[in-house]
């Protein structure tokens, strides 16, 4: 039997539909280890602060995290409608803290009157991209029909789920994708060559779908120069920490695999 506070539990998450782990359909390391990870958790607390109100609070906040998470690079520290409790923007994920950085709350704020899942409504705002602003020449253009309807999409070459969603996108018609190589060495250690070498073939979209739709190996040994580095920080820089992430051309971020008719419907959407 399920304890009352279980229960109360499960029920928020129900009611707001949060994840639990990482996006299902889309490959991301999960869990308090990778928070640790990600950001370098130090075990030690640091001196106490009492800081008062705006800018010394955000001030407090930036340096208990350098100190403690030194590889976080903090976008944005802004109070929420709790008083005493801030909003935290980093590495695509929204954190709670209080206002001297001391105290971390992670999951979702839930507006209980209205039952709205405040955090989700704030990562879609904080995770727009600029469309127009993408790198699109470090992009595999995928070209089907006219190509005239468009979307990026970051995707690791050996990522189940990138997979899946290939599938899907080769179902579509008149689109064109700008795919861009984000191998998650983490997950897929042989991922890196493996986009090497699709970037470095002769035809890289051809190389790209045989290798996801037909499992056939691009040839190696090929030598470039490619812009996997410049993609991963371009990856950090918008939040993007899984595969497949896809941008529509009005900014709108969706992750994880999503089936080539939702995709559809999101396009007629996007303007």
């Amino acid at each position: 039997m399920k304890r009352p506070i279980t229960r109360l539990l499960s029920l928020i998450f129900a009611l707001t539909c949060w994840p639990l782990s990482a996006v299902q359909g889309a490959d991301a390391p999960a869990g308090r280890d990778s928070f640790e990870r990600q950001w370098g958790g130090a075990a030690e607390s640091a001196a106490e602060r009492t800081p008062s109100r705006g800018g010394d609070a955000e001030a407090a906040i930036r340096k208990a995290f350098a100190e403690r998470y030194p590889r976080i690079a903090i976008k944005s520290v802004t109070p929420t409608t709790i008083p005493g409790i801030y909003e935290v923007w980093a590495g695509g994920q929204l954190l709670y803290v209080d206002a001297t950085g001391d105290h971390l709350l992670m999951g979702p704020l839930v507006d209980t009157r209205t039952r709205t899942n405040l955090s989700q409504q704030r990562l879609a705002e904080l995770s727009r991209v600029d469309f127009a602003s993408l790198p699109l020449d470090k992009a595999i253009a995928l070209v089907t029909g006219k190509g005239e309807r468009r979307i990026a999409v970051f995707s690791d070459p050996d990522c189940p789920f990138c997979k899946r969603l290939e599938k899907e996108l080769a179902q579509m018609d008149n689109l064109t994708v700008h795919l861009f190589l984000l191998p998650l060495a983490e997950l897929h250690p042989g991922a890196a060559a493996v986009a090497r070498d699709i970037w470095c073939a002769g035809d890289r979209a051809a190389a790209w779908r045989a290798y996801m739709l037909e499992n056939g190996r691009p040839e190696g040994g090929r030598e470039c120069d490619t812009p996997l580095a410049d993609i991963a920080r371009l990856a950090a820089d918008l939040g993007i920490g899984g595969t497949p992430a896809i941008v529509l051309p009005d900014g709108r971020r969706i992750d994880g695999a999503v089936p080539s008719a939702r995709l559809e419907a999101l396009l007629a959407g996007a303007h």
